[in-house]
């Protein structure tokens, strides 16, 4: 297992509900982004999750997502600058193609999704998390400009979207909780942008524990 001074750059983990402004807060930030949705399952794997009572594909559940590939993709960003990650469409659930981060030797960056808490503990013990934050904007302000651009960038149809809108909006406050038990921070923009601003600052604000 490394250790934190052997790693020249540490990761903040942006989570929160779809539709919560992380990749808004990402390029405001100005530092390097990691999109972990492109570490999605393709939509032929057998492991993927259904809605319950549904045929539909729960993409809001963690098992659609490869959380292994992402941590070894965040690992490499931290030891080398560079790494190599999959091109996902998610209007066609599957990888188009594939392509190389590289963040250079910066001492800090973003790596930002729904499912972006799962992975604290993890991040935690390989000795390269910086911070871990948890985005929230209410669950009708996220219902709203979830669906506009889910809607805008043609990712699913619209009764599907319609259905993971309502019951996203409903579990809204169980998501959020689930990510904060997780080691997450819950916070708002502006509460977001300083905790970045001290991260690459090199200071360390207090950290949640995650549960268990």
């Amino acid at each position: 297992m490394s250790s934190p001074s052997s790693i020249p750059t540490r990761v903040v983990l942006l989570c929160g509900p779809s539709g919560s402004g992380k990749s808004l807060l990402a390029a405001r930030s100005g530092l390097p982004v990691l999109r972990l949705d492109d570490f999605y399952k393709e939509g032929d794997d057998p492991t993927l999750p259904l809605v319950a009572g549904s045929s539909d594909i729960d993409w809001d559940h963690p098992e659609s997502w490869d959380a292994d590939v992402a941590v070894a993709a965040i690992v490499e960003l931290c030891g080398t600058g560079r790494t190599d990650v999959p091109q996902y469409d998610i209007s066609l659930s599957a990888r188009t193609g594939a392509e190389t981060v590289d963040i250079g030797r910066t001492p800090l960056f973003i790596a930002e999704g729904i499912f972006a808490a799962e992975i604290v503990t993890r991040c935690q013990e390989l000795g390269v998390l910086a911070d871990a934050l948890c985005l929230s904007r209410g669950p009708v302000q996220t219902f709203r400009r979830r669906f506009l651009r889910d809607l805008r960038e043609g990712r699913k149809s619209v009764p599907f979207l319609l259905r993971r809108g309502w019951r996203l909006m409903r579990q809204e406050r169980t998501i959020i909780s689930r990510q904060t038990a997780l080691g997450a921070h819950a916070c708002d923009k502006d509460e977001a942008l300083g905790r970045l601003a001290a991260a690459a600052a090199g200071r360390r604000p207090a950290a949640s524990t995650p549960a268990g």
